[in-house]
């Protein structure tokens, strides 16, 4: 064989190893390899989906999770804007709900227990008495089956039995993530039941839109368009009240940042050592209307939330201590992050004056929250929205 065959075959393995490690990597740095694994004969995986604008975002299987989300900042640098780990190994080793969907029920159900159509139904309880995010192990522990659907768009779907964790019915769930090409993270959520049963969903990504994980959320500007909230006792259960937001720290109406009152000696606040509330949004379940608002003045990047759920959960990630090493080696400490749930009110099925989350046979749960993602000049967002 002549030597310019051989440097020619030489030439194009090498072209065929590179371009294979390309597509083994993503473009927020991801190895594609890392999470894929087999767990109790099923595998993870991860997906890309990604728009014509440059944006991608990755989801895995497992929990049917938002493992990364590149979205532009003013000067149209793409930079990752969600916490989460480099493997699926880590997730699986940190047991927390970092780009989640959670289910069957998020939030808390006090005392493990909830009634309907008079039979009393036991939960797993599994933050204290209490059964919080579905139980254990909830949606977010287990393997999704996932269905790419085009290059912006995935399917995954999950069955859940009779009796999983003590909620009743066979239930049969459907997610569809789409990244849209008008840079929206669009999520669809749908379930059937056999039984009379109960369900919220939700998405449990924490944000932060500054693109620097090193930072905390405390500097970004925030709206929600609500007008009350859903306070706690000295459990953290909710009463049942719905307490106006106007003359607290809760009040978001006009634009504040998330840091200026989070540290107030209220209550609410010390409890939760800071934000970990529902608000109740006057958009009424209307995706059109604008639910929440969050600027990042450094990058310019603004995040907006539009929903069918009648609640919006936000939790600043008070409980981080920099204990979990994440993406790119970096801790996350308190507040790095922000997580937007969009949901049904927590505890529900005990405050029968809660907007109903009961799923019957012959009946459909859907739900939607789309994440918009843009960018501004203004030096603090003004609130331009409709009530």
């Amino acid at each position: 064989m002549k030597w310019e065959n051989i440097i020619l075959i030489a030439f194009c393995l090498l072209i065929c190893i590179s371009c294979k490690k390309e597509k083994e990597m993503t473009l927020s740095g991801l190895n594609i390899r890392d999470f894929q694994m087999e767990v109790e004969g099923q595998l993870t995986d991860l997906y890309v989906l990604k728009n014509k604008n440059g944006m991608e975002a990755c989801i895995t299987n497992y929990g049917a999770r938002l493992v990364s989300l590149l979205a532009p900042d003013r000067n149209g640098k793409m930079e990752d804007i969600v916490c989460g780990f480099p493997t699926i190994a880590d997730y699986m080793d940190n047991k927390q709900y970092f780009g989640a969907t959670v289910g069957r029920y998020i939030g808390r159900i006090s005392n493990a227990t909830f009634t309907l159509d008079s039979i009393v139904y036991h939960l797993t309880a599994n933050d204290g008495s209490h059964c919080i995010h579905g139980g254990n192990p909830g949606f977010a522990s287990k393997i999704w089956q996932a269905e790419q659907l085009d290059e912006n768009a995935l399917k995954l779907t999950l069955f859940s039995p009779d009796g999983d964790n003590g909620f009743p019915g066979n239930l049969q769930i459907r997610v569809i993530y789409v990244l849209t090409n008008d840079n929206e993270l669009d999520i669809h959520y749908e379930a059937e039941t056999d039984k009379p049963t109960v369900i919220n969903l939700s998405h449990h990504s924490f944000f932060n839109i500054s693109g620097d994980f090193n930072t905390t959320v405390s500097d970004q500007s925030l709206y929600i368009n609500a007008d009350y909230y859903t306070p706690y006792d000295s459990l953290k259960c909710v009463t049942g009240e719905l307490l106006p937001v106007a003359g607290t720290p809760f009040d978001f109406t006009t634009p504040h940042l998330i840091g200026e009152r989070i540290d107030q000696n209220m209550k609410q606040l010390t409890a939760m050592k800071g934000y970990d509330h529902n608000w109740v949004l006057n958009t009424k379940g209307d995706d059109k209307k604008l639910a929440l608002r969050l600027f990042d003045d450094k990058s310019g990047r603004v995040l907006e939330v539009y929903t069918t759920e009648p609640g919006l959960q936000m939790y600043t990630a008070n409980a981080l201590s920099g204990a979990m090493i994440g993406k790119k080696g970096i801790a996350y400490k308190k507040r790095s992050g922000v997580s937007l749930e969009p949901q049904h009110f927590t505890d529900s099925p005990n405050n029968s004056q809660f907007p109903s989350t009961v799923l019957r046979p012959g009946e459909k749960y859907y739900s939607r929250s789309i994440y918009r993602f843009g960018v501004t000049n203004h030096a603090f967002m003004e609130n331009t929205s409709d009530k």
